[in-house]
């Protein structure tokens, strides 16, 4: 089953297998309106006869269109994660660079070809909530938690610090890539490895 949103995104978690269905359908439906409309645009309605379900079963589950949005993001950074587990559990023992590269080239993947990704990626297009749940804040979060095994390190708030600063970092300098050239300018990109890989061995090393 795919991935559902956190419970705090939705008005009703889904608890039958139907009901998650339905719950993906609706947001593979508002990720494909966000790539041919953009945000301001999509509505509740238009997801709903794109999902195939009727407009009462979207308001189920979301209040308004950027609960949904979120609801997005929120499933985009699940599939990351996962995207960047099932990578490292193939890697060698390249360490935090080995580490880096999969953090960077699934992100850079998703940009490329998951739909909404572009838009919405983790949320950083649209705000949402306070600050200690801004969308680079919970990838931070994500990554501590996920590498900090694959580091053999704590994953503690020194941790958590550099790479928030990484992700801070990496999200400005990609952003930056893909208003230059439409599938993310290389040249910038190395850049930004190349500045990513000096941060992280002056820390890492």
């Amino acid at each position: 089953m795919k991935p559902v949103p956190h419970a705090t995104s939705l008005r009703r978690a889904p608890v039958q297998r139907r009901s998650a269905e339905r719950l993906a359908r609706i947001l593979d439906a508002c990720a494909d309106l966000l790539d041919e409309v953009g945000y301001d645009d999509l509505s509740t309605r238009a997801v709903a006869q794109r999902a195939g379900v009727p407009i009462g079963s979207v308001y189920r589950f979301f209040g308004n269109k950027r609960q949904m949005v979120d609801a997005l993001a929120q499933r985009n950074l699940e599939r990351y994660s996962e995207r960047v587990t099932q990578r490292l559990r193939t890697a060698g023992d390249g360490g935090w660079r080995e580490a880096m590269d999969a953090v960077l080239d699934e992100y850079l993947e998703m940009k490329r070809t998951a739909p909404g990704f572009s838009l919405v990626d983790f949320g950083n297009q649209i705000p949402v909530g306070a600050r200690d749940t801004e969308p680079n804040h919970r990838v931070a979060d994500r990554l501590t938690a996920l590498l900090s095994g694959y580091l053999d390190r704590e994953p503690d708030e020194e941790l958590r610090r550099v790479f928030l600063v990484a992700v801070e970092t990496a999200d400005t300098l990609v952003h930056l890539a893909f208003r230059v050239a439409s599938e993310g300018d290389p040249k910038i990109i190395e850049e930004m490895r190349q500045m990513l890989r000096a941060y992280l061995a002056r820390v890492l090393d």
